[in-house]
């Protein structure tokens, strides 16, 4: 049976589409396509997290910044290690 795209109909095939959607659509189109395959592949070999940096994106956050639970992790940390002195 061969190839499924033989000599120029790949050329062809995207003349047409570039016509239906014209050159500004083209570029948001392939970006998507290329995140949806993106995830496919993600999501078929098991790993469901988001990309590094996605989180970042979301919430404004640099990816290696301590966030805010972490600050108050680290007070609360402080005062019983000033409590436990006090009663040693």
């Amino acid at each position: 049976m061969g190839a499924f795209l033989q000599g120029y109909e790949p050329l062809i095939i995207l003349l047409i589409i570039l016509l239906l959607l014209g050159p500004t659509k083209l570029p948001a189109l392939a970006r998507g396509l290329g995140q949806a395959l993106w995830e496919f592949r993600k999501a078929a070999s098991g790993e469901l997290e988001e990309p590094p940096g996605k989180e970042a994106q979301k919430t404004g956050a640099e990816p290696s910044s301590p966030t805010a639970d972490d600050e108050v992790l680290e007070k609360i940390a402080a005062k019983l290690a000033s409590e436990t002195r006090k009663t040693e």
